[in-house]
């Protein structure tokens, strides 16, 4: 009996010292599934174990914080919009998405070792302090930012709301150093402002970016301007540096049928593409829209502006957008930790790629970087009705703002070449004279 139960063992023994040996030579093979990524895993672990064993200052030696670094700068080199997020950067993703936190209220993106206002949000510090798209941020309270990741960046220029912050930026344009100090306050961005009637029935209105509810404010307003008179639309979205996408489709299929393709996005799996419809209940709104945007403009309004361009819904009037087109997902991890990582691109619905691209005007008129720090102040300062007095404020007079004449021209036209259409329409049909 005893003998039988030692054969056993043994056998048992031998078949998982055989597997064993099985598993590790598919391993070197590469025919286990996962192979590469598991060789990967054993090759860090290898390293951490050296680091942790030799290093002269083992106080020095925090296996977390070694952790953390590695997966930093992994995720780092994988593109710019790519990031590992400590527990407090995860938390604030949430206070993003809810639109309100403490800060200056500028939008950042980093390039080339550098980090750089996408845009300074509308309303905000920021934008009153006078920074501009563009700006390349070098010091945050004395301290060097070069090199420092993009996330730890963002966390120094938050705060507690009423504290004061110093910025050291380059500006490319004028080959110089300026250094601004802003006053943190809590950023609770107005999505649709300065919604209002032009001349001939055109309706304007600002969209400064995509949170919770901007597809309701923008409804709103939209309806709004239509119960006024308004015959056609101006959307504004320079300088908007996006938000979120449900609230981009919540915009965008305003003008569109239910069921029709809005934007659809695409991973790396044949599978993961997922459709982006309308929605929305009743017939699309069929105003004219033209659409002003610039090199700020980046993500959602980028999406927005795509969608109603690829299907002849609008005109887009001003400079190529900023071309961010990538989709990034949040992943949870350990201790309230997480992930930000790319998992796809944005595509029009004819199949067109915004990243990198972005979204090329049907009327180019590029302005000077002077002319849109200038015309950001004249629509942030809208309180300001007397030339003189705004003149005198902030040292400028008020300047012509081209790309709406612009767009305001196109409207026009169009409207213009209806009227004739129907002009020569009830000519050529006496009957349908009243």
């Amino acid at each position: 009996m005893l003998k039988r139960i030692l054969s056993i063992a043994l056998g048992v023994a031998l078949g998982g010292v055989l597997a064993l040996g099985v598993v590790r030579v598919a391993l070197m093979l590469g025919l286990w599934p996962g192979a590469e990524l598991h060789r990967s895993g054993q090759y860090l672990r290898e390293v951490l174990e050296v680091v942790n064993r030799e290093y002269i200052e083992p106080d020095a030696v925090q296996m977390d914080e070694l952790t953390t670094s590695a997966l930093r700068g992994m995720l780092a080199n994988l593109d710019p919009h790519s990031a590992f997020l400590p527990a407090r950067d995860y938390t604030r993703i949430q206070e993003d998405i809810h639109n309100e936190f403490g800060g200056i209220g500028v939008q950042v993106e980093r390039r080339n070792d550098r980090v750089v206002v996408v845009a300074p949000i509308a309303g905000t510090p920021g934008e009153r302090a006078g920074i501009r798209r563009g700006d390349e941020i070098i010091e945050v309270d004395g301290a060097d930012m070069t090199g420092v990741p993009l996330d730890e960046v963002v966390r120094t220029l938050r705060g507690r709301p009423g504290t004061t912050v110093r910025i050291g930026f380059w500006r490319p344009d004028e080959e110089s150093k300026v250094e601004v100090s802003v006053t943190r306050e809590v950023i609770q961005v107005e999505s649709v402002r300065l919604a209002r009637l032009l001349s001939d029935g055109i309706g304007y209105l600002q969209l400064t970016q995509f949170s919770e509810r901007t597809g309701e404010e923008f409804a709103r307003a939209v309806e709004d301007l239509q119960a006024r008179g308004a015959t056609a639309l101006v959307l504004d979205m320079r300088n908007n540096p996006g938000g979120l996408m449900s609230q981009a489709v919540a915009v965008a299929e305003q003008f569109f049928p239910s069921g029709e393709l809005i934007v659809y996005t695409q991973g790396r799996n044949p599978g993961d593409r997922q459709d982006y419809r309308a929605r929305r209940r009743g017939p699309p709104r069929t105003l004219p829209v033209a659409i002003l945007l610039n090199a700020g403009s980046a993500s959602a309004s980028e999406v927005v502006a795509g969608a109603l361009q690829d299907t002849g819904r609008a005109v887009i009037v001003g400079e190529r957008s900023f071309g961010k087109g990538s989709v990034q997902s949040i992943f949870r991890l350990r201790q309230g930790e997480g992930m930000r990582l790319t998992t796809g691109y944005y595509y029009t619905p004819s199949g067109v790629t915004l990243h990198e691209r972005g979204v090329v005007p049907d009327v180019e008129l590029v302005m000077t970087p002077e002319e849109d720090a200038k015309l950001a102040l004249q629509r942030a300062r809208d309180d300001f009705d007397d030339p003189a007095a705004y003149a005198e404020r902030f040292g400028f007079e008020v300047i012509a703002d081209r790309q709406l004449d612009a767009a305001v021209a196109v409207l026009q036209a169009a409207a213009l070449v209806r009227e004739r259409q129907m002009a020569a329409s009830v000519a050529t049909n006496p009957q349908e004279r009243g």
